[in-house]
């Protein structure tokens, strides 16, 4: 058993406190993403699981037990860091059998070990190469194969996309979505990309100054976000935010509407009407950007633009997709919804 249990957990740095009393559970064998912006505390929160930084206040567990004073290499995890951190004067074989060799693993151990982890990243023809022979991608396939070489009930990583370019960072996706598949191991990931969020969670973890917004499966948090910081940082494009005002729709303490880009489509009677100012082709679809009354919205339609600069648009989305949020960013109900 793998899963992570965080009770009142809380990071001071000196007088600085960074993470403030988080409470959550991780669940055995489950794939949950850490996300948010810069400074949200999400890597250090990995850090702390880790055990590469202390607890401050809380209680840390790990498969049942109590973590926060053992010693990282003795927690059973396993981390994958942004950068690859591979010798570059070892061959891949001896980077990954690196950790293994220093545990006094017997020969045969190590061997099996590496070739197994090797078959399963399709590495085995890259064994004798050494990392400046190697693409990103490569490197990053290896600096996984070494943590899978110590067999951990948890891997940790963070950021390990963010040095790769756009083509292979999808490619990695994917490789580690059916590596998580076939070990089964818990897994908690780190990244400040909603996309890479959204396509390898099982659960999202939306973190703002060292606290959690939202936990939440991905359709969870896309369809029902719980205020308009988790509505406007899940999503591409992000959500529109529009006066409830200018919208006559305030009733009920509603500040702002939202409403996603895809949502919206052209219509004679749509309530979001203004001039558009800026239109993005993107090959299978193009963003329109209007000026309406009550603030600019941007939609995103399928095919080639129907219009251009200077046109006048009328845009709606059906009732059920529009999110309404008070005074403070709270989510609250739309009437007759």
């Amino acid at each position: 058993m793998s899963g992570i249990r965080l009770q009142g957990i809380r990071k001071r740095f000196g007088r600085v406190e960074t993470i403030h009393g988080i409470d959550l559970e991780i669940g055995d064998g489950e794939f949950v993403v850490f996300v948010g912006p810069s400074g949200c505390g999400k890597s250090t929160l990995l850090r702390l699981i880790a055990g590469l930084d202390a607890v401050s206040e809380g209680v840390l567990e790990i498969g049942g037990r109590v973590v926060n004073d053992v010693a990282p290499a003795a927690r059973g995890v396993a981390m994958v860091f942004q950068s690859y951190a591979l010798y570059p004067h070892m061959t891949v074989f001896e980077n990954m059998a690196f950790g293994l060799k220093l545990a006094k693993a017997e020969k045969g151990a190590v061997e099996a070990k590496v070739r197994q982890a090797a078959r399963v990243l399709e590495l085995e023809p890259l064994l004798d190469r050494k990392p400046a022979q190697l693409s990103g991608g490569q490197r990053q396939r290896v600096a996984i194969g070494r943590a899978i070489t110590r067999d951990p009930g948890v891997f940790l990583f963070d950021e390990p996309l963010s040095n790769l370019d756009a083509g292979l960072r999808g490619q990695m996706r994917t490789e580690i979505a059916r590596l998580h598949d076939r070990l089964g191991a818990t897994m908690v990931y780190v990244t400040h990309d909603q996309t890479e969020a959204m396509t390898l969670a099982d659960r999202i973890v939306v973190l703002r100054d060292g606290r959690v917004e939202q936990v939440g499966t991905p359709l969870e948090l896309y369809h029902r976000p719980a205020n308009r910081f988790v509505a406007g940082f899940i999503g591409s494009p992000p959500m529109n935010f529009l006066s409830a005002a200018a919208l006559e729709l305030e009733a009920g303490g509603v500040a702002e509407i939202g409403v996603r880009p895809e949502d919206l489509a052209p219509a004679d009677d749509g309530r979001f009407e203004g001039a558009v100012t800026l239109v993005e082709e993107l090959g299978e679809a193009h963003l329109l950007h209007v000026e309406t009354a009550a603030g600019t919205v941007i939609a995103k339609l399928a095919g080639a633009a129907a219009h251009q600069r200077g046109d006048r648009v009328a845009l709606s989305a059906p009732e059920k997709r529009l999110h309404a949020f008070d005074a403070d960013g709270r989510s609250l109900a739309l009437r007759g919804r």
